[in-house]
């Protein structure tokens, strides 16, 4: 199996409509934020991200203590408001999931599952909820059954059994897509239930080919040179091997995502990136904010701080000013 087959230029055709002054991946308070500041100050963004519930904060139940909104709301919507604070400026979102990337050229590249985008300046915005530890086979048989994207090796599954193993608008909205390819989805959900819109799983609910597994884990991805079967566990009951081609896994963890920039920039020793007063990398023109600073206090005001200072950065870098200009309106 052949994976990662990248298209060229935008879904319009046009190269000219994929460039863009910041491209900024992940669209959490550290992103969503920059987003505001960047798109406010006419700089062409685009935010890359996986779904409103692929990070933390679109995964919190209950946030009380966010400055300046009153009263208990969701993380999803409060993440929802400052997406469309920066869509009113003009930011464009797109949901895709970045592959590679090639920061040292100029432009700055970046490969996704539906296109390749490129960029004056890069804001990474990626948060820390990847896995230190897959499961049982699946590094073993990654590019021959397993796949974390759907966009990019769907057609491969033709008429075949696929599992998905995840809880988050990416998993799902991956499963619906592999639902136009593949005989049957088995979505596999390690809680009693699903933490997705009700858009979303209304839509899950009436595609006949997806069949939702809840409280039930991913244990095992086995094959022989391919994936040919997986092992699962119900919270309630005995273990089970399923028949399928295909393992697409979009489960999360709490290690910084960074595995889609290949070692290009600086990291500790624990995987965070390394910046500077201003949030830029080791590369120039490419900023870190958020949860993929290790240093960092994790609350959703602090990322928002993040993104802000990094976007101050990157109008000075633009524009070519000698020192950053103070915003306070």
């Amino acid at each position: 199996m052949v994976s990662f087959n990248l298209p060229l230029g935008g879904n319009d055709g046009s190269d000219q409509n994929k460039h863009y002054d910041v491209i900024i991946i992940g669209g959490g308070p550290a992103g969503a934020s920059a987003a505001i500041y960047t798109a406010r100050a006419k700089y062409r963004t685009l935010v890359i991200d996986k779904g409103l519930t692929a990070g933390a904060l679109g995964l919190t139940h209950k946030i009380a203590n966010y400055p300046g909104v009153a009263g208990e709301v969701s993380g999803a919507q409060l993440l929802q408001t400052m997406r469309d604070q920066a869509r009113a400026f003009g930011a464009e979102f797109v949901q895709d999931k970045v592959l590679s990337v090639d920061l040292r050229s100029d432009p700055k590249v970046i490969f996704a599952g539906e296109g390749t985008y490129t960029a004056r300046a890069v804001v990474l915005a990626t948060g820390s909820m990847g896995r230190a530890k897959g499961v049982k086979g699946e590094e073993e048989f990654l590019g021959r059954g397993v796949s974390y994207c759907a966009t990019c090796d769907a057609a491969f599954f033709q008429g075949k059994d696929v599992v998905v193993a995840g809880n988050n608008d990416e998993a799902v909205e991956e499963a619906l897509h592999l639902a136009k390819f593949a005989r049957r989805v088995i979505l596999l959900v390690q809680t009693p239930d699903l933490k997705v819109s009700e858009e979303l799983l209304h839509e899950v609910e009436a595609t006949p080919v997806i069949e939702v597994r809840y409280a039930t884990r991913l244990r095992e991805i086995m094959g022989d040179r391919v994936v040919h079967s997986v092992r699962i566990a119900p919270r309630e009951g005995e273990e089970e091997i399923l028949p399928v081609a295909g393992a697409f896994v979009y489960l999360q963890g709490s290690k910084p995502i960074t595995d889609y920039l290949q070692g290009e920039l600086q990291s500790t020793e624990t995987g965070c990136l390394v910046v500077d007063q201003h949030y830029q990398t080791s590369v120039p023109g490419v900023f870190a904010v958020g949860d993929l600073l290790c240093n960092h206090i994790k609350q959703a005001v602090v990322a928002a701080a993040d993104g802000v200072i990094a976007a101050m950065a990157i109008d000075r870098l633009l524009s070519g000013r000698g020192a950053l200009r103070p915003d306070w309106s």
